[in-house]
């Protein structure tokens, strides 16, 4: 029998008094600042940058915390999610505020400065809430009493990056110019200098040994898991895995190009798989179909790899060794991945099956098993009695007949 996971409740007062009616003020709030943050987009001109974006991170992260907030009010981490939704909220709204402010020649407007101090603090909640909904996943509780000294060193860190941003976030009210980027926040923000510089570099080293120790905690806890916690802690992975790969191509695919644009835009989208697969896996929809969205992941991750390869190779081939033009090498390589797609695809969904989603993989055995002794078999009996082993040993159902047309 697996050991019991031992849990530690940390519930915020907040938390543990909130009901399913304030997180839906919670969330009526967001969306007003989402609307008054496309607004604003829209009268600086910048509608689908500063404007789009928001709005792709906000809403799957207040749509799954609203959901597991009202379902589960004792849970923090909908509240987490619900919460840092409205804060990267109002953070994008004050920010564009700002700009219209100062760049857009209306500097008669109310608490510009207040809008100047406030933009820097939206987008530091949500880097600082996604760790703590990794530690508390599913249930809201850290994985062993050792944790929570863990947890508090980490919420000391941040309490010290948070008050030097607001020290640093004074010069809003006390300058008589402000100097602000195209988000709206204090150019310090962009370009850190001196003691607020060296805060913050300490604090992102400090910010990576702390997550890396929550996604260690999950995974001893997966090893430790059975059943349906450890299906839970596959959609966490699931969307923690799609999220950081997302993040990594919208970094390394920054450029001019509408190509690379479109891949940074990609990568963008899909840093919502981490809230989608929390969301999942606390609600317990569709639990146990992660493993085939992870063997399907995985194959196609593979199979667009091993493709946009054999393209490029094939292009290099026909332009630099043999004497054609790039247009027919162009066409060759096209025409040669597209031929290979569904072989490959087979192939590589055959593998990843087998160490991914064993499930079907045994099944597609059993069944293949059984039709190669179908087709010696000539007794009703011996078939009835074949097809009845081949289902329970496939799908294990609680009980299974057969019913045969009386003649």
């Amino acid at each position: 029998m697996a050991a019991a996971r031992e849990t530690v409740p940390f519930k915020a007062r907040a938390a543990t008094r909130a009901s399913p009616a304030f997180a839906t003020l919670l969330a009526l709030v967001t969306v007003a600042f989402l609307l008054a943050e496309l607004a604003l987009a829209a009268a600086v001109g910048d509608f689908a940058g500063s404007g789009l974006a928001p709005v792709f991170v906000t809403v799957p992260f207040a749509v799954v915390g609203l959901v597991v907030a009202r379902r589960q009010p004792d849970n923090p981490i909908g509240w987490l999610l619900l919460v840092s939704a409205l804060l990267y909220t109002v953070e994008a709204a004050a920010g564009l505020y700002a700009v219209l402010a100062l760049d857009h020649g209306h500097g008669d407007l109310p608490a510009v400065r207040v809008a100047v101090a406030v933009a820097p603090f939206g987008w530091m909640s949500l880097i600082l809430f996604l760790p703590l909904v990794i530690l508390l996943f599913p249930d809201g509780h850290v994985p062993s009493p050792r944790w929570r000294f863990v947890l508090y060193g980490y919420l000391a860190v941040w309490a010290v990056v948070l008050a030097a941003t607001f020290a640093a976030d004074l010069a809003a009210f006390t300058h008589r110019s402000i100097r602000i980027d195209s988000t709206g926040e204090l150019a310090i923000f962009e370009t850190p200098t001196g003691w607020y510089a060296s805060i913050l570099h300490a604090a992102i080293v400090l910010y990576v040994a702390f997550g890396v120790s929550f996604v260690v905690a999950q995974a001893v806890a997966y090893r430790r898991a059975t059943g349906e916690h450890r299906q839970q802690v596959k959609w966490l992975m699931l969307g923690a895995a799609v999220s950081i790969a997302g993040l990594a191509l919208t970094i390394t695919a920054g450029g001019s190009t509408p190509f690379l644009r479109f891949l940074g835009a990609v990568g963008f989208l899909a840093a919502v798989a981490l809230p989608v697969g929390v969301g999942f896996a606390i609600l317990r929809y569709r639990l146990y179909d992660v493993d085939r969205l992870i063997s399907r992941t995985l194959s196609y991750a593979i199979v667009t790899g091993l493709l946009v390869g054999i393209f490029a190779a094939i292009v290099v081939l026909t332009t630099q060794v043999l004497p054609f033009s790039s247009p027919v090498g162009v066409a060759a390589s096209t025409l040669s991945a597209a031929a290979l797609f569904n072989p490959l695809r087979r192939r590589v969904q055959r593998v990843v099956d087998r160490r991914f989603n064993r499930a079907r993989y045994d099944a597609e055995a059993i069944a293949a098993a059984f039709s190669a002794r179908l087709r010696e078999a000539v007794a009703l009996e011996a078939v009835q009695s074949e097809l009845l082993s081949a289902v329970e040993r496939a799908i294990e159902p609680a009980s299974a007949s057969v019913w045969l047309r009386p003649d």
